[in-house]
């Protein structure tokens, strides 16, 4: 049950509700419909990579919505800001970055979680072999570089000097920068910053080429762990619900598909997409996958997995204790692995798995 938005906002939000608002009366966001009868989803994507719900669609777990490829993104709070506005019907970021803007009173509600860390999948924050950086108090005074503000990875960095002790006025004197993953490696190289994020392709080559290595990572933290999640808007959900069941059931499925393929099948199959969908981009980055890096079955979202970030923001003073409850942002109504449709431990077509019979 998707329960009703705070009235009241945040002071230190007031300016995105104001946008948030002009920009939802303003945008043109009728949904349309296929000849057949589909949903059309409008949505962001990634350059060299595949989204779970392209997944779902080349998989044909679709069987009410069409997705309508509008460009590509790289930030997370600009993906559900997108989202929140009608630019896009759907969108995704970390989980803090979402609560913040349940806080401004954006009528946004989580349907699935999409994105996290396990054993293979993390991200690291990096030093160089002979920096003198080894614990969380010498960062202060220094450059923490990471792709955007106010979204994962600051929320990770400030977490962890949390955890080790740092005050909170010993924590602002951390500068975290902005620094493109692709120019993280060698802007750490080159001293420009003193912590590099690292993830992915980035990560693996610049491990590979050495003399780096990790003051902490995320998995470190909080071990496997769903970080982010996919959003529609309120109204949206109350106009289309049988489209929003239909994308959450099949990205779910896909999801599900990835924890339980082989890891080649996986990248063989994101190489194909990729291929077929004609963007004039590379499947280099695909080589690199290694798991879906989602905790739950089929990416259903724990009350742990919110808390975490409302606990965080409480702390830090961005938001009054007892404004949000992990209920008001998010439900796992529409996923069949947690509601009775599939069993938790069944295959993307609720089979029972090999070795589980």
């Amino acid at each position: 049950m998707i329960r009703p938005r705070f009235a009241r906002t945040l002071a230190a939000a007031a300016a995105l509700l104001t946008f948030t608002s002009l920009a939802v009366a303003c945008s043109s966001s009728e949904t349309t419909t296929t000849a057949d009868g589909k949903t059309v989803l409008r949505y962001e994507g990634t350059t060299g990579q595949v989204s779970f719900p392209e997944l779902a669609a080349d998989l044909g777990y679709y069987q009410k919505v069409e997705l309508n490829w509008i460009g590509d993104t790289t930030s997370g709070p600009q993906s559900i800001q997108n989202a929140a506005t009608g630019q896009t019907d759907f969108g995704g970021a970390f989980n803090g970055a979402v609560l913040k803007l349940a806080a401004a009173d954006s009528p946004i509600t989580s349907v699935i979680g999409y994105y996290g860390s396990d054993k293979e999948t993390f991200n690291g924050y990096y030093v160089l072999d002979g920096s003198p950086i080894t614990s969380a108090r010498d960062l202060i005074g220094k450059k923490v570089g990471m792709n955007t503000l106010g979204a994962h990875h600051e929320f990770l960095v400030r977490e962890w000097l949390a955890r080790e002790g740092l005050t909170p006025d010993e924590i602002k004197q951390v500068e975290l920068t902005v620094v493109p993953p692709v120019n993280t490696e060698q802007a750490l190289r080159q001293g420009q910053i003193d912590v590099g994020t690292l993830g992915s392709v980035f990560r693996d080559k610049a491990v590979e080429r050495g003399g780096i290595r990790p003051l902490f990572t995320d998995e470190s933290i909080f071990g496997s762990f769903t970080y982010g999640s996919l959003l529609f808007r309120d109204d949206f959900i109350a106009k289309n619900k049988d489209a929003v069941a239909d994308f959450v059931q099949g990205t779910a499925r896909a999801i599900r598909w990835t924890q339980t393929t082989p890891r080649d099948d996986v990248i063989a199959k994101y190489k194909d997409i990729i291929t077929k969908r004609g963007r004039n981009e590379t499947t280099d980055l695909v080589d690199y996958w290694k798991s879906p890096g989602v905790a739950g079955p089929g990416g259903v979202i724990t009350d742990k997995e919110i808390q975490t970030w409302i606990d965080w923001l409480v702390r830090n003073g961005e938001l009054e204790d007892g404004k949000l409850t992990p209920a008001d942002v998010y439900t796992n109504e529409f996923n069949p692995y947690a509601n009775g449709t599939f069993q938790p431990e069944s295959g993307p077509d609720g089979e029972v798995l090999e070795g589980q019979k």
